[in-house]
This record gives C-alpha cells, structure tokens and sequence, in this order.
C-alpha cells in the first residue's frame, strides 16, 4: 500500500485483502484444501524470485503471485477449519445426547431458566462420534435453581440437534450463528449436569462482573432506567436495558455504544494509561501492566470478539509507543484483522467484525484526510498572524478545528454505518451522523465517570463510586433527553432494505476499495477527490433500496 495523505504505509494489504477473499470464496466453494494448496506451492515458488528480480515485468508479476497464493491459501484454510462434512447438508434434525465445552454465553432473560451460547462438542452418542470438535448454538432449560453455566466448564445435554446450511439462506438469527462460525443449532436442550467446573479463572471473572455490577449501582437505586444504561456500556449487558431503551438506541443508529468495542476499550485503555502515567510507573511496566488490566476488564465482560478486536489494536497501539515506535494506525488495523482471521476465520462473516474494521477502515482512509481537507479549506483568522491572536480567537480556532475535524470523521463513519444498517438491520438512518457527532463525546464521558466509579468502588471508597455513578447517570440523562427530541423530528429513520442480498457485501466490498484507491491517489482531485465514496453509497440507496416494511 502506498502512503497516503498521512504517509501511512500497510505492507500486509498485499496478504489481509486477497487472504479475505479465499475465505469467502472458501465459503461459496467447496474445494479440496490439498488440492488448493498444491495450487498456492508454485505460486509461492514464483513470487519469491520474482520479488528479489529488478526486471520492471518481475516488479509488477510478484505480486500477483503474491495475492493468488494468500486467496489459494485462504480458500484452504476456511475448509480445513470448517471441517464439514458433505453428509451433514441433509442430515435430518434429531435428537442428541452430547457433551459441550461451553465457549461463550448469552445473557439470560430477567427471571428466565433458559442458557443458551456457543460451545464445542467434546463427546456424543456412538452414531454422532463424527460431531466431535464441531461447534454449536446451544439452548437449554436449567434445573430449578441451578446457575447459568460459565465459560470452559463442560456439561452434558439432551436436545434438538440440527445442521445450519452452508450457504446463507434467509435473514435471522440462523445466518448470525452461521456467520459466527457454528455448524450445528442445538435446541430444546435439557441439562443432565456438569461434567467438569469451569476453570477457577472463569470463576474469577464471573465473581468480579457480579463486583463490577453491584459498583455500577451504588447509589442508583431510584434510578433503575440510568443504571441499566450505565451497566449496559460499561459491562455490554444490553438485557438490562428495556425494550424501549433497546428500540431508541437502535433506530438512532446509536446502538454500537454499547457494545464492549473500540469505544469502550479504548476509554478504558486511555483512563488506565492516564493512570498509570500519575502514579509515574517505567514506560514499559505501565504498558504491561496496563495491557494486563484491559485484558482482564475485556474477561471479565464476556471476551466477546468485538471486545478481543479492540483489545488486539489498542496492544499494538500501546507496544509501539512502549518500544518508542512510530505510531501507524492503518498498519495496526490490518496487522489486528490478519491476526483475528488467522485465530477464527469465520468472524470474517459477522456482522460485527465487518461493521468494526470497516468504520475504522474508513475513518482512517477517508475520515481523518478528510477533516484535515475541511480544516484547511475554511479556517478562522486566516488573515490575522497567529502570533497576534489574543486567547479567545485561539480558543475559537481550536472549538473551529474540533468540529470540523468531527465532520469529516462523521460523513466517513455515515457510509459504512448506512450500508451497515441496511445490509443488517433493515434500517436507514439518516439522523444517525448529527445524533453520533453529538452523543459519542458526551458516552466518552460517561465511560470516564464509569471507570473512575469501578476504581473507587475496589478501592472500597463507595463514596466515590456514588459520585461518579451519579456524574454518569447525569450524563445519561442528558442523551436520552436529546435522543428523545431528535427521534421525535420526522424522518430520522425508515424501515428500509437492499433488493437484493448481494447488495450489502458487494457494497462494502466497493466503498473499501475505493476509499482504499483515494488514500493511495492522495484523494487528487483530478481522480474525484473525496467524492467518489459519496456517490457509490448515494447511488446504492437511490436504486438499490427498497424502502418499508
């Protein structure tokens, strides 16, 4: 990747974006990973002398045969990581006695004796042996009494077991498991026991989420509504919130501020460093031990991975400035993505993963270009010297700057999230970019408030828990009032969708591409400037959306 407006420089595109298109070309087509690899071997073998040759046909072949090894080499490795069978396609739904290694769990329903998660099956019936190492979505009925299982325990169950279909086949929640990388649902489960405990680790981490709630609620008594809110961004438990609550954030496009994600971790990581820095720890302790802390804090949340993605930039972000490197935000975005698809392959079909990498994407590519264009097009005092500029135009000048750079930051996030709630959701949301710009400063304050309550309530000041449970829930307030007031404006949102489902990827796909082409061309104006993105995205909604119910 050639530098861009920000010099920025991301090698490893030569290998993320051909190696994510043998992943989802793996998924379309089912080919032998021998066979696949066998292909990739001399492609390797070409592209290595290639590449040291100064022959300017070598230079422009090395490439490609660089590209068509990843591609070969993603298409194989989502089939040996699928690890599906042919005869599971029609495999009729049954019932099954099965062993689960529970891997992650869903937040129950308030007063509900239902569980319900993805795990791995360890063991099964003889006639299911082959199930074994296969990942599922499970749901079941618990004893009276019993508690929700934890991660790493295992546990055996009775219930429905059905094969999901390769290939998405409609939208709901069998294309989210399916994207997610499960291969089998299990439902209508009922407990038999546990077979082994979870790890005194989980156990640590469920006793400490319990800690952190009970924090986040000092103080709140009377105000139930803010403290689910305040537990929903803090800890990414969205069940405490009400379904009224739930239906304003998402028709406002506003929903991602609850999810335990690059806001929410990187508010984290920024208080603990701040700390850190306070107490004067050496740089590279302060970077292990603050790596250690939102390590623990992403645990203790769920570890879901839009949380394990956060982490893993902010790592990367930390260890540079740690090791006295320069700072490259585009080569640890990619260098982040390559890493997770190379951990789960399958995240690369969620809806998240696409959402987060592609907003962060094109805040990089397009965003920030574009609000240093906007700052550079309308200054303040652009014919007074700065040296004569008396406090306020100064203070002026940085409000002037502040926004601006806002706007251009909102207008790049506005295309992937308008591609995104249509492609996912069903939603279009045009008010989403003005109640964004507003809401995302003030919910990094409220993260602030948050961790500063969790700190004093370790601590054992729960005064100081109270103060800033109450400084959050103010804050709190205040978003729900302006949300209100600007969901009441007609047209803030519709119910909307593409025609047809190829729309949404095919979409995304294009507004990378481009916004990857205009970082690499400088955004020049005699290639389109910033527009070109503007218009794929205005021309999909124009002819691509079908728009009610």
């Amino acid at each position: 990747m050639s530098p861009g407006r920000h010099g920025q420089r991301a090698p490893l595109l030569w290998l993320l974006l051909p190696f994510m298109a043998g992943l989802a070309a793996g998924r379309v087509w089912n080919a032998s990973p021998v066979f696949l690899l066998a292909l990739a071997v001399p492609m390797a073998a070409a592209a290595i002398p290639l590449s040291a040759s100064r022959k300017p046909a070598a230079r422009r072949a090395w490439p490609v045969f660089l590209a068509l090894t990843a591609g070969l080499a993603g298409m194989a490795y989502f089939q040996l990581r699928l690890n599906r069978l042919s005869a599971w396609e029609t495999l009729p739904a049954r019932e099954a006695r099965v062993r689960l290694q529970v891997e992650r769990t869903f937040p129950p329903p308030t007063g509900g004796r239902r569980t319900s998660g993805f795990a791995m099956v360890t063991g099964a019936d003889p006639h299911l042996r082959d199930l074994t190492g296969q990942r599922l979505y499970f749901s079941l009925n618990l004893p009276p009494g019993a508690p929700p299982p934890l991660r790493s325990s295992e546990i055996m169950a009775v219930g429905l077991l059905e094969p999901l279909p390769r290939h998405r086949r409609n939208k709901g929640f069998d294309d989210y498991i399916a994207g997610a990388g499960m291969t089998f649902k299990f439902t209508r489960g009922r407990w038999l026991g546990e077979v082994t405990p979870p790890s005194r680790y989980q156990r640590f981490c469920r006793a400490a989420e319990q800690r952190f709630y009970a924090i986040l609620g000092a103080g709140l008594a009377d105000q139930p509504a803010l403290a689910a809110i305040l537990r929903a961004m803090m800890l990414g438990q969205k069940q405490e919130m009400s379904e009224e609550q739930q239906e304003l954030f998402m028709h406002s496009g506003t929903m991602h501020l609850f999810a335990i994600s690059g806001l929410n971790i990187t508010a984290i990581a920024l208080s603990v460093q701040i700390l850190l820095s306070l107490l004067r720890v050496p740089r590279l302790a302060a970077a292990a031990a603050g790596l250690s802390a939102l390590w623990l804090y992403v645990a203790i949340t769920g570890t879901s991975p839009s949380a394990v993605r956060a982490f893993l930039m902010c790592a990367l972000f930390i260890a540079s400035f740690s090791l006295r490197q320069p700072g490259n935000a585009l080569a640890a975005l990619v260098t982040s993505a390559l890493l997770i698809l190379l951990i789960e392959p399958m995240q690369l079909f969620s809806a998240s993963f696409q959402m987060s990498y592609g907003i962060v994407a094109v805040l990089l590519l397009l965003g920030l270009p574009l609000a240093e264009a906007l700052q550079a097009r309308w200054p303040l005092f652009a014919s007074l010297p700065e040296a004569t500029w008396g406090w306020h135009r100064r203070l002026v000048d940085w409000a002037w700057r502040g926004l601006l750079g806002m706007l251009g930051i909102g207008l790049a996030s506005s295309l992937v999230s308008t591609v995104s709630s249509l492609q996912f959701f069903q939603l279009f949301t045009p008010g989403a970019l003005a109640v964004n710009l507003v809401l995302i400063p003030i919910s990094t304050f409220v993260i602030g408030a948050g961790f500063l309550s969790l700190l004093c309530g370790l601590a054992g000041f729960t005064a100081g828990s109270v103060l800033y449970n109450h400084a959050g829930a103010l804050l709190l307030w205040l978003m729900d009032f302006l949300l209100r007031t600007a969901m009441a404006v007609p047209g803030v949102y519709h119910t909307a969708q593409f025609r047809t489902a190829w729309l949404g990827p095919a979409g995304h796909a294009a507004l990378i591409a481009l916004c990857l082409a205009g970082y690499a061309w400088h955004w020049r104006r005699e290639r389109g400037g910033f527009w070109p993105p503007f218009v794929l995205v205005g021309l999909l909604v124009i002819f691509g959306v079908k728009f009610g119910g």
